[in-house]
């Protein structure tokens, strides 16, 4: 499986364009604060949209804490994908003072 991605790396990461980033929490969690350039694919239609990802290009999931984008990111790998957990979620990705859409956006619980 790929190795896990910290915040600061899928920032960088996102920042150079080398990887498709996808939000797997639910809607109003997205509303509410997400990282801005971001797809939301909820992690229960995730697999049906599995044909919509790039297969060709690494790919990190996130959610709140890490959980349901681990289970993306492991469900992926074995679906032969590049595919990584950014770990610790929008909660590690807010404490390190990374960049949140919208200016006033926040982590949903």
């Amino acid at each position: 499986m790929g190795a896990d991605y910290t915040p600061q790396e899928v920032f960088e990461r996102h920042q150079r364009g080398e990887i498709q980033l996808i939000d797997v929490r639910q809607q109003h969690e997205h509303d509410a604060g997400r990282i801005a350039g971001t797809r939301l694919i909820e992690l229960a239609v995730l697999a049906a949209e599995a044909d919509t990802i790039d297969h060709e290009k690494p790919v990190v999931f996130y959610c709140r804490s890490g959980g349901r984008s681990g289970m993306g990111a492991q469900a992926f790998n074995g679906a032969g994908y590049d595919a990584h957990n950014m770990s610790g979620g929008m909660i590690d990705w807010h404490a390190a003072g990374l960049p949140i859409e919208p200016d006033d956006g926040y982590v949903a619980d």
